[in-house]
């Protein structure tokens, strides 16, 4: 599948604006603190840049007059490149079976769960995948992993959207107060993004970042029931730019976020485990061989644990319940010890930043991971003396 220029332009200037924006805006935080002028002329620049970030996607989307804007309810199923290519990419093919898989998935993923036939819908969607895995066949398990990593893939595309989007109008709230003119380019940047969204496909399924949380991580289960949990470990894994966004979501967006990481990383934890074990003691993975999942390992907890760490786990309505904070606990302390000892000080470094900074939780508590990586580095330091 070829992504055209005028796709990827929008997405790569975006991204390269709000990198530059997010560094030279810290140092106002901290002074705007002291200094009520600055605070107000920080406000300002806030809106100026959320209202010219609001107007690129309608920028770019005049610069291609021939793409014709989406309907709301288009009259037939849609044909574009995430309804059949992956399909084939993946190994499913391009059967009826797949198609149908492909065209419950996207419905399900566009239609708003307050309407009556999601439930029916996803029902449908889970058994016909159910039976797939029952059958045995490896033709059904591939059609099966190939429509569930394109779903992925494309909710995982949404989900970013959904949360930028979500971190967009909390930050025009946030700036509501500080006049005037902060007031006007908040309403009109607001007005100009909800026009270039309606022309997007994000803004014809209406679903909420929460939604899109939730049935990623049922993806995912369904990934798993069908052995191809590891393609949605790797794609979780490459999401930094969401798990970024994550540290500042509204706390129900981050609990729906530590579902999915936590379900996960387990995956991540079984990873090159089955393949050992058919080989049954006659080949060993060699270094370079298990170089790729110990970084995809690495790179899941490098883009996560700063949520697990900063997400409020509350009272009144946990995340996790205790057994399966602990379960995970262990899961991260048996995945850090499979790293090489640059790794571990990496990660472990990333998990004490976030871990002690954090007021509202303790967990997760990986003390003894630090002590121990402690412990073997401080020995290795000695007998290198010693010699």
């Amino acid at each position: 599948m070829e992504t055209s220029p005028s796709a990827m332009a929008p997405l790569l200037l975006r991204n390269l604006i709000t990198w530059i924006f997010i560094n030279a805006d810290r140092p106002l935080v901290y002074l705007s603190q002291k200094y009520k002028l600055l605070e107000f002329l920080r406000c300002c620049l806030v809106s100026t840049f959320l209202y010219f970030l609001s107007l690129l996607p309608y920028f770019f989307s005049c610069l291609s007059p021939s793409q014709e804007p989406h309907n709301v309810y288009p009259l037939q199923p849609s044909r574009d490149d995430n309804y059949i290519s992956p399909l084939a990419a993946g190994g499913g093919g391009d059967s009826g079976v797949s198609r149908a898989l492909c065209q419950l998935l996207m419905i399900m993923n566009d239609i708003p769960v307050s309407s009556r036939k999601y439930e029916v819908v996803r029902s449908l969607a889970e058994r016909l995948i159910e039976e797939n895995v029952s059958e045995g066949n490896q033709a059904l398990r591939e059609v099966n992993c190939a429509v569930l990593s394109a779903a992925f893939a494309r909710s995982l595309c949404q989900l970013e959207a959904a949360a930028m989007e979500q971190g967009r109008m909390s930050g025009g709230d946030a700036v509501a107060g500080a006049g005037h003119l902060a007031k006007g380019m908040k309403y009109f940047g607001l007005a100009a993004w909800r026009y270039a969204k309606s022309r997007s496909e994000i803004s014809r399924s209406g679903s909420s970042a929460e939604k899109v949380a939730a049935e990623l991580l049922w993806l995912a289960q369904k990934m798993a029931t069908s052995g191809c949990a590891d393609e949605a470990v790797c794609k979780w894994a490459s999401a930094s730019n969401l798990a970024l966004l994550s540290l500042s979501a509204e706390p129900r967006l981050q609990g729906s976020l530590v579902k999915v990481s936590a379900f996960l990383i387990k995956q991540a934890r079984e990873m090159g485990n089955e393949e050992e074990q058919e080989d049954d003691g006659e080949m060993t993975r060699t270094p370079l061989e298990q170089q790729p999942i110990r970084q995809t390992k690495m790179k899941i907890l490098i883009s996560w644990l700063p949520l697990l760490c900063r997400a409020n786990n509350g009272t009144d309505a946990p995340i996790l319940s205790i057994g399966e904070r602990a379960e995970l606990e262990r899961i991260l302390e048996e995945i850090i010890v499979s790293l090489e000892e640059e790794e571990q000080e990496w990660v472990l470094s990333l998990w004490l930043h976030h871990f002690t900074y954090c007021p509202i939780s303790d967990w997760p508590n990986l003390r003894s991971s630090y002590t121990n990586w402690y412990s073997a580095s401080r020995a290795k330091l000695l007998q290198a003396s010693a010699n």
